[in-house]
């Protein structure tokens, strides 16, 4: 049975992603979580902390899944690039609203604290992928090229897709009743795309 705590952060994902970090009240979490306002203080004491507590069980949730991957003796390099670009589609296309909450944080900066939490939580997930990049151009099955960027590259393509639907309608030339991000031939078109990408960019010809 889940416990009161984690019941409160489900709710909370599902608030903020539909009504965003500053649109969504203490009440707001209360009342979808069916619990009194004292309760949720009990636990968390504040919105931003709540928050905290949330992006890190996202974080800890692909962290764990990277973190086997760099333990991983059996695949090469490029085959865990492939699963780490399965993890990052699948959880972001499936969790999109409450990812673009965590980008508009990070792009507007309001709350400092809030900002620096984000990037405390996220970050040791760029250093598992560092750490899968970096091994595998030693092992001398990848070109030598600018890890840091690499990073920013794979990541940054799936944001750009997911931050905007009118722009990727746009760009996908489709009507305003299309969601690309329910439909899974998109989504395989963009596992292939940055595969694709990253097998040319890292892989010694």
């Amino acid at each position: 049975m889940i416990d009161k705590r984690d019941h409160i952060i489900n709710k909370a994902i599902e608030l903020f992603a539909v009504k965003g970090f500053e649109g969504t009240s203490i009440r707001d979490l209360a009342a979808a979580a069916d619990v009194n306002v004292a309760m949720v203080n009990y636990y968390f004491g504040t919105k931003e902390k709540l928050f905290d507590a949330l992006i890190e069980r996202k974080a800890v949730t692909s962290r764990g899944s990277l973190e086997e991957l760099v333990k991983d003796k059996t695949l090469s390099g490029i085959e865990k690039i492939d699963r780490i670009i399965d993890i990052y589609v699948e959880r972001l296309f499936t969790h999109r609203q409450f990812h673009r909450v965590i980008q508009q944080e990070l792009i507007t900066d309001r709350r400092e604290t809030l900002t620096q939490s984000i990037v405390q939580a996220v970050f040791p997930n760029a250093i598992a992928i560092r750490t899968i990049i970096e091994t595998a151009i030693k092992n001398n099955e990848f070109k030598k090229i600018d890890v840091q960027l690499t990073i920013a590259t794979l990541i940054g393509t799936i944001n750009q897709v997911l931050l905007s639907q009118k722009y990727c309608l746009k760009l996908l030339e489709k009507g305003p009743d299309y969601i690309p991000y329910d439909d899974p031939k998109f989504k395989k078109r963009v596992i292939d795309h940055i595969r694709q990408l990253m097998r040319d960019h890292l892989l010694k010809k």
